[in-house]
């Protein structure tokens, strides 16, 4: 297992060809799937053809940028999967985050958790100067774990899409954290008194 990194709570590891039923069965879920494609599947034959090849390819394209599949600790169980990769034609330095997680994981911090650790490899590691992530505007769960991990709302724009989902009509919204703002909320979060934190989400 070719881990990346690990939490207190998850590991972040790299797909393998092995992970088809994973992968099938996360996007069974029309309920994972609502506000991707309106709750349709993505079929198996997509994913051993498409999917998965080009989580793979970004191994060999980028040190320390892709898709990782997202492991409970506790129980080695696959909750599903967390990306932080350069979007083709972006900068290298500028990497979108993004997170896909089974149902049985939602609400439990999951997403912030890892989001916030990919962010601060990012940072720490990784040479970056800005995050960035995107979702619909009335996705409100996952604006909720982009708010929770430091991203800022910073526009609200249409883009065209191949599905008609619910609510498309209000557009999509892109949250972002530079690196001087990731530095801020750090000495911020370092003053303040033991034993004050935010709740997790």
């Amino acid at each position: 297992m070719q881990v990346f990194l690990e939490t207190e709570r998850l590991v972040l590891r790299q797909f393998t060809m092995a992970d088809v039923d994973n992968l099938v069965g996360l996007d069974s879920d029309p309920e994972v799937m609502h506000f991707i494609t309106g709750g349709r599947p993505t079929r198996r034959e997509e994913i051993v053809a498409d999917v998965l090849p080009a989580f793979l390819g970004y191994y060999e394209r980028f040190a320390g940028y892709g898709f990782w599949a997202a492991i409970e600790k506790s129980t080695g169980e696959f909750l599903g999967w967390f990306h932080f990769r350069p979007r083709d034609g972006s900068l290298a330095d500028q990497p979108e985050l993004g997170y896909r997680l089974r149902r049985s994981a939602w609400g439990q911090g999951y997403g912030t958790e890892g989001s916030r650790a990919l962010i601060r490899k990012g940072f720490t590691e990784l040479g970056v100067r800005r995050v960035f992530a995107e979702t619909m505007a009335v996705h409100a769960a996952s604006r909720r774990v982009m708010e929770k991990a430091g991203l800022t709302l910073v526009r609200t724009f249409s883009q065209p899409w191949p599905y008609k989902i619910p609510g498309d009509e209000q557009g999509d919204v892109e949250y972002a954290l530079t690196s001087a703002g990731w530095e801020h909320q750090e000495a911020a979060a370092r003053e303040q008194p033991v034993g004050s934190s935010s709740p997790a989400g």
